[in-house]
């Protein structure tokens, strides 16, 4: 007799599984075994609560950089990967091509010239943005990109900005930490409204960006 094996995991399932509050996780790169993920205690930057440090606002305004979306989401993923521990194996990364692709995930990278110094990449359902990792090969880069993921969320009418979990750099940021049942009703909030990722244009200005995030330090 032999033994039931575990259907793969669909670009539809993960979206299923992130309206219902869980994310998949590989033990590290090499490991083809995912699993799902359903924290107690839960990550999120609250969208009127970003902290924009004054130095962080500086790096934002410089002219060194360029922010763009979706124009090297493959490659985006991949430096969130290339660590010496990550979750991200090769299903995963092209799974989330795949929503890429169907519109459900997005990246915000930072250039400098040709060259992608940094970024974050999420999942998109109705309201609710699940960030899943960011990168910085440059100082700042994945604040800078932060900092215009949030005002683009503003914009589009989004509830909530879900961190999966809070670390230090997260919670010096804003990020807080809220229980699971408090998790899961805004998500549900979330899920209902009508949000739109591209009401902020793509070339937006760094004050307008600016003016679309709230606390000032």
């Amino acid at each position: 007799m032999k033994d039931e094996q575990t259907p793969p995991i669909t670009a539809r399932l993960l979206l299923q599984a992130y309206a219902s509050g869980v994310f998949p996780m590989a033990e590290s790169a090499g490991d083809r075994e995912i699993f799902w993920v359903d924290p107690k205690r839960r990550g999120i930057i609250p969208l009127d609560g970003l902290n924009v440090s004054r130095s962080l606002r500086k790096a934002v305004l410089r002219q060194d950089h360029r922010v763009a979306v979706n124009t090297a989401f493959r490659a985006t993923v991949a430096a969130c990967a290339d660590r010496s521990e990550t979750w991200i194996n090769d299903e995963i990364l092209d799974l989330y091509c795949e929503l890429n692709q169907l519109g459900f995930a997005h990246s915000v990278e930072i250039w400098a010239d040709d060259e992608l110094v940094g970024g974050l990449y999420g999942v998109c359902i109705g309201g609710a943005f699940f960030g899943e990792s960011m990168f910085s090969a440059k100082r700042d880069a994945s604040k800078i990109a932060l900092v215009h993921l949030v005002a683009r969320l503003r914009e589009g009418g989004f509830g909530l900005l879900d961190t999966q979990f809070v670390t230090d750099h997260l919670k010096s940021l804003g990020a807080v930490e809220i229980s699971r049942s408090k998790y899961h009703k805004l998500l549900n909030t979330a899920l209902n409204l009508n949000a739109n990722f591209w009401a902020l244009p793509r070339g937006a200005e760094p004050y307008s960006v600016l003016q679309r995030t709230t606390q000032t330090s």
